[in-house]
């Protein structure tokens, strides 16, 4: 090879490296994230966790593509949820990730703009999130919880592990679920008589009110409980399940996080797979398709759990034919 073209080769070869890292590198896009739950909460980091592992799977990597902000509030902190919202919004980010109703409502006092994804809210429609569940219609979409025909579905279940049970009592926080909980309390009402039991509300405030309410309960003869889907039972499961246990109060639970901390008997969504169906949402949305066009999905993954210990506990006999409905049973 001549001298010539040997320069010329090892020329182009230098100025080959330098020209790739050139190319101009993939837009970071930015997506906020507020959570109506304590940070050191396990099950909210779970739910943190696949909503992470569906990104990835859709080629969306923290550091690489994407940036998330990050933001928890207790549920029953009404002052730092709203702080927290209006810094997300003021982020000004591609899109905001909600966790539930509470923070969706938040988010929405300081954007109609910025597209939003929600994960577990129950009355979208009601709550005025969304037009309908076909055509979301403004900023948002995302996923529901449940039908409202759940509620039958919990009573159903606690008279057939409890048949002596006769007053039932819907726990839940006025302050959290104040956007939904005539969602759920309106047909829980509706479908008592159908089971032959009385309906009742059992508001709690907050918790130095729980022990009080869940002990008037038990002093009624034949009670029994349901706890309403909400960020404020979740993150006193501990202290719900165990004072319906000291008080001898059969109760079902609207998730399995509840059976597995001593709870009787769960019955709910995976709210894990929601949160990793709402990647491909986000996916969607920051590759260019509208909220308003996405319509709000319904889950499609539900878990029976039953505590066979908190069963005996309560002397109650569980019936063959519900342990084999039971996706899992905790021994």
């Amino acid at each position: 090879m001549k001298r010539r073209e040997l320069i010329a080769l090892f020329g182009s070869a230098a100025v080959w490296p330098l020209s790739v890292h050139a190319q101009p590198s993939e837009r970071v896009q930015r997506i906020g994230l507020l959570m109506s739950y304590v940070e050191s909460d396990p099950e909210a980091q779970a739910w943190n966790a696949a909503f992470h592992e569906g990104l990835q799977k859709l080629g969306w990597t923290e550091g690489r593509n994407i940036q998330i902000d990050t933001r928890w509030a207790a549920p029953d902190d009404a002052g730092s949820m709203q702080r927290f919202a209006k810094e997300l919004v003021a982020l000004q980010p591609d899109l905001i990730v909600s966790g539930t109703t509470t923070t969706t409502a938040a988010l929405l006092q300081y954007t109609r703009t910025i597209s939003i994804v929600f994960v577990l809210v129950s009355d979208p429609v009601g709550s005025g999130f969304v037009t309908s569940f076909s055509r979301p219609g403004g900023n948002v979409t995302g996923f529901n919880v449940s039908e409202q025909t759940m509620t039958g579905k919990w009573l159903e279940l606690l008279k057939y592990i409890a048949p002596h049970v006769a007053r039932v009592a819907m726990l839940f926080n006025p302050v959290s679920a104040a956007a939904f909980a005539e969602y759920w309390l309106t047909p829980f009402k509706a479908a008592a008589p159908y089971f032959g039991v009385e309906a009742i509300a059992a508001p709690v405030r907050d918790i130095s009110e729980l022990e009080h309410v869940i002990a008037a309960q038990a002093r009624e003869p034949n009670a029994g409980l349901i706890a309403m889907p909400d960020s404020f039972t979740d993150t006193h499961r501990v202290e719900i399940t165990s004072l319906a246990a000291r008080y001898r109060v059969p109760a079902v639970y609207p998730f399995r996080l509840f059976a597995e901390v001593g709870g009787l008997l769960s019955y709910g969504l995976d709210r894990s797979d929601n949160f990793r169906r709402a990647a491909t949402y986000v996916d969607r949305i920051l590759k260019g398709e509208k909220p308003s066009e996405l319509p709000v999905q319904a889950p499609v993954k539900f878990e029976l759990v039953i505590n066979l210990k908190a069963a005996k506990a309560l002397g109650l006999e569980v019936p063959a034919q519900l342990l084999g409905r039971a996706d899992d049973v905790i021994e």
